[in-house]
């Protein structure tokens, strides 16, 4: 939590990530590089740093005027930051962290120890700290039958972090996935955190640690964030899992906010990247990849490099590919689900929401998340009504309000919200997401509305991504918010890895291991690949 952070300190953040073309194109077509990277997101970024310090001569390659993808900064409203999809940090690694000195750069981030607040429409409330003892004396609280169970739910959560992503070198995530056999190791014996990683469902998860039914469904959408499933599918536990292993600033699970917003993480990476000797160029798109070399430009030049890594999702990289792909890996590709089901409001507040259960307007559950919750019936009902191409009756909501920590965000007298929603459809089954945006931004705020008393006076404005406007956005397929989906099917060995099939050619983005969420090792792993190919090349 070092350091201290405003715009002008990162260059890349001074131009809030519209970097520029540094030279004329036909410049950088006539040069030599070592490797091309497909896409300035941030695990593009990243792996862009560390094979520039590693002496290569690399090339950034970005199709939108702005760098950092689904995590930069832009000003949905005058004078106000946000980032239009990431919103808040916990599964960044510490060893990029580290290596890439972020603190240096002006990283600073706030960690979210006011945990998770959930209001019930019966008027009670339950604040789920980060610190134990705290989160202890509220469960003794609110259901005190429970309190043993929520040890156990606990305890099993960190069993399987110590397994998996113990602090050091033997980190699961750090290069290459581990096999299932390696991952049966480590588990050994313990029968729960096996049926945690690979089969409970979330509702399974909760189900059979408490019982009292407002706190399971207190949990249940910490299983399914951005997730196209229910969280009374199979495997959605793992999704729990998955945002529960980080280790950012050593503080295991923990989650924060980053000052200045979270696209100053990809801001830090570009500085990394430019400072080592990376060329960054935005506003350059790529028509075809070329595996081992290099890659033709929608404007006609030809970039020519024996590597090429694509931070694009897997979808976007195949048809880059073109015939160059290959079946085993085109057929692979195709199979993982890549169509999202979320939709993030970018809020400006006159004031901050009062919460019926809890009021007031600057409490202590303001500084963590807020889940609105659903039953568990309309959990059931609205991921159907999705499905079918329809709206649910209400949205589960989680709020971040980046505002009461960073109060460099927005003007005077307003505040952020972040609003992340589902489920929403990806297409409808009447009409389209241009004529019926207004009618999910009122769905959304009504949904909230059932537990505050003041969004409709306290909500300035609002800015409404679906599905299709993340993918036009941030060309992000589907929608989807990690590259395509993160359950049990589609992770560790059956996540793509950075090497391919096909020589000369990696990726690098979150449809790589170890998975979606701003994490930054992605990057690093690919790298990390790519060194060591040349290296024995």
């Amino acid at each position: 939590m070092s350091g201290g952070s405003n715009l002008t300190a990162s260059p890349t953040a001074a131009v809030l990530g519209e970097v520029g073309l540094p030279v004329p194109i036909c410049e950088l077509a006539d040069r030599r590089w070592d490797a091309v990277i497909v896409g300035a997101g941030h695990n593009g970024l990243a792996c862009a740093a560390y094979l520039a310090r590693a002496g290569k001569r690399v090339l950034v390659l970005e199709s939108r005027s702005r760098v950092g993808g689904a995590c930069t900064i832009e000003e949905p409203f005058p004078g106000v930051r946000m980032s239009p999809c990431a919103y808040l940090a916990g599964l960044l690694h510490p060893k990029v962290v580290e290596e890439l000195n972020l603190p240096a750069r002006g990283f600073h981030w706030t960690p979210a120890v006011n945990g998770l607040f959930v209001p019930f429409l019966d008027g009670s409330g339950v604040q789920l700290w980060d610190d134990d003892a705290a989160c202890e004396g509220e469960i003794r609280r609110f259901a005190p039958a429970d309190l043993e169970g929520w040890r156990a739910m606990n305890d099993v959560l960190c069993r399987l972090r110590e397994a998996l992503r113990p602090e050091g070198e033997d980190d699961c995530w750090i290069g290459e996935a581990p096999s299932p056999g390696e991952i049966d190791r480590r588990l050994g014996s313990d029968t729960e955190a096996r049926r945690l990683l690979y089969e409970w469902s979330m509702a399974d998860f909760v189900e059979h640690y408490l019982t009292d039914e407002r706190l399971q469904t207190a949990y249940l959408g910490q299983g399914v964030i951005g997730t196209n499933a229910s969280p009374f599918d199979p495997g959605t536990a793992s999704i729990r899992f998955h945002h529960a292993s980080g280790r950012l600033g050593g503080m295991p699970g923990m989650w924060g906010y980053v000052q200045g917003g979270m696209g100053m993480v990809s801001f830090y990476f570009c500085d990394a990247a430019r400072e080592a000797g990376a060329v960054i160029a935005a506003g350059v798109a790529v028509a075809q990849i070329l595996p081992g070399e290099g890659v033709l430009l929608e404007s006609g030049e030809r970039i020519s490099a024996p590597v090429v890594v694509s931070n694009a999702d897997p979808r976007v990289t195949l048809r880059l590919l073109g015939p160059a792909a290959d079946p085993g890996w085109r057929t692979r590709v195709e199979k993982m689900p890549i169509e999202g089901c979320t939709v993030k409001l970018n809020v400006l507040l006159s004031e901050l929401p009062n919460f019926t259960a809890r009021p007031g307007l600057d409490q202590p559950h303001h500084y963590g998340q807020i889940n609105t919750p659903l039953t568990k019936a309309e959990w059931i009902s609205g991921f159907a009504a999705a499905r079918r191409g329809e709206l649910p009756e209400y949205l589960w909501c989680e709020l971040y309000f980046q505002s009461v920590h960073d109060r460099s965000v927005v003007p005077a007298g307003r505040h952020t919200m972040s609003v992340f929603a589902q489920y929403v459809p990806y297409r409808f089954a009447q009409g389209s997401w241009e004529t019926r945006r207004e009618e999910v931004r009122r769905l959304a705020l009504r949904s909230l509305a059932r537990f505050c008393s003041s969004i409709d006076t306290a909500v300035v404005d609002a800015q409404v991504l679906g599905p299709p406007d993340i993918e036009q956005k941030v060309g992000l397929t589907g929608g989807h918010i990690f590259q395509g989906e993160c359950l049990p099917p589609y992770m560790w060995s059956s996540r793509l890895p950075a090497r391919t099939a096909m020589p000369g050619f990696y990726l690098c983005g979150a449809c790589t291991h170890p998975g979606g969420s701003v994490i930054g090792i992605n990057g690093r792993n690919a790298a990390m690949a790519v060194l060591k190919d040349l290296a024995h090349g």
